[in-house]
């Protein structure tokens, strides 16, 4: 899928219905880092996914900022 801040590796991304939402869940298959968002079934899948990516890509950069904690 996408690629985490530093440009390599590979993304794996689950969407799923919660209710009235949706849960996307990113995960970094490197470092098996996971976030997740929940959002509007009415944004669409392909934002959901984008903002999923994004946010991963934010947690990865603030690790390696702090030193990988």
């Amino acid at each position: 899928m996408a690629s985490p801040a530093d440009g390599s590796g590979d993304v794996l991304i689950e969407i799923y219905q919660v209710g009235n939402s949706v849960k996307a869940t990113a995960v970094d298959v490197r470092t098996g880092v996971e976030v997740s968002i929940v959002g509007s079934p009415s944004v669409g899948e392909e934002m959901l996914k984008r903002n999923a990516v994004k946010k991963l890509q934010y947690v990865l950069r603030k690790r390696a900022e702090s030193g990988g904690r």
